[in-house]
């Protein structure tokens, strides 16, 4: 062969490449999914990863003839620094067409300026903090903000003659939101927050806080933690320090009695009265769908909580505006396609609100009880068409 030929011949095996790489890219619709996988906070990664899978085992991993491609990136949480420098990796090395997860507000408010300048849609599953869809005209949460869970609470507790509360939070945003959304409704009732106590996200031990509460001899005490090994830890203190005897009730989010731990919880977490969005015990055809598919999808994976389905309807989102758009994905037009949209989620009806991409939803009453000998969050009460109200 002559040195031309040669040339030639690299030459067009390498455009080949170059096209057949490009073909590739045009298949493939990017999904970059931002949590905590490892940490103390590893159980919302794993929550929502399982909710990806359900949906996917579900509906299939091709949408308007393209393949969904999941980039899975964990930040070890909370860590608002690695989470925005993973966001920086996932836009310009591995090119992703949407940004998706972030169970934890700083980390959702670090990428926010990401999104914003790459115009690339950001799918808030988890992180509850009311301000989040601000910081971005290209964020959309289909989760929920604590305003939206702890107000509904407090009006059921002063409907109910529990008005002197004590309020325990952890001492980040999603907290302060619950005790300030928890005390001007308990306070519009005609209730008396008589202590409010704020605990460090990290570790907290909560003997100490308890025995306060305990002192300052309430009717109730409502609670704002992580979902996870903190609610473990406060009924836990709960019980040991004789509050229950002591006539004190529990009344919370419903992070304090999440799907996934509460089997562990054991008894002492029975008639724990909680307002949430999303319960396993949900009586509905679409709950009873994604539960079989969660099930299927993660054969280790224990009960789904509120994260595996907003991670579900997350994708159904995305699912949705790759639909609409053909599979060509645009940061604007993808917005257009979410504002407005409507989920027929496991969870109830969901909508995601037009003018500030937030979830609009059915807020559950709860009780912890027992059926067919399992601890489960049983709904009993409801307001419906709830909206974000921190706002």
């Amino acid at each position: 062969m002559t040195l031309r030929t040669v040339v030639r011949s690299a030459l067009t095996l390498g455009l080949f490449g170059l096209t057949a790489f490009a073909a590739q890219a045009q298949e493939t619709i990017k999904v970059g999914v931002i949590a905590a996988f490892s940490g103390p906070f590893a159980d919302y990664g794993k929550q929502m990863e399982g909710g990806i899978k359900a949906y996917m085992k579900q509906h299939g991993d091709t949408v308007a003839g393209k393949k969904i491609e999941l980039v899975i990136k964990d930040t070890t949480g909370p860590s608002p620094e690695i989470a925005k420098r993973l966001a920086q990796e996932l836009v310009v090395r591995d090119k992703v067409d949407i940004l998706a997860g972030f169970g934890l507000t700083p980390e959702a408010l670090a990428v926010a300026p990401i999104a914003e300048q790459a115009k690339k849609p950001m799918i808030v599953m988890n992180a509850a903090t009311s301000i989040i869809t601000t910081k971005s005209n290209y964020i959309a949460r289909v989760s929920m903000t604590l305003p939206q869970i702890s107000g509904p609470m407090a009006t059921w507790a002063v409907k109910n003659n529990i008005k002197r509360v004590v309020t325990l939070v952890a001492d980040y945003g999603p907290g302060i939101d619950a005790e300030t959304a928890f005390k001007t409704n308990l306070l519009g009732g005609g209730g008396q927050v008589i202590e409010s106590i704020r605990v460090p996200l990290r570790n907290p031990e909560f003997a100490p806080f308890v025995q306060r509460i305990k002192d300052a001899k309430p009717e109730a005490v409502f609670v704002f933690v992580p979902a996870g090994e903190q609610g473990v830890a406060f009924m836990k203190s709960y019980r040991e320090r004789g509050l229950a005897e002591a006539g004190i009730r529990v009344i919370a989010t419903g992070d304090l009695t999440d799907d996934h731990v509460l089997p562990a919880m054991g008894d002492a977490t029975l008639g724990v009265i909680t307002s949430f969005h999303y319960s396993a015990a949900h009586d509905s055809p679409e709950n009873k769908t994604f539960l079989k598919n969660f099930a299927a999808a993660n054969p280790n994976g224990g009960r789904p909580n509120f994260m595996a389905v907003a991670a579900y309807d997350g994708m159904h989102a995305i699912y949705e505006v790759a639909r609409k758009l053909n599979g060509k994905i645009d940061g604007d037009r993808a917005m257009a396609v979410l504002k407005g949209m409507k989920i027929p989620s496991p969870r109830g009806p969901l909508t995601i609100d037009a003018q500030t991409r937030d979830a609009v939803q059915t807020v559950y009453i709860r009780k912890v009880e027992k059926v067919n000998g399992e601890l489960y969050n049983v709904e009993f009460d409801k307001f419906e068409n709830m909206k974000d109200t921190g706002k």
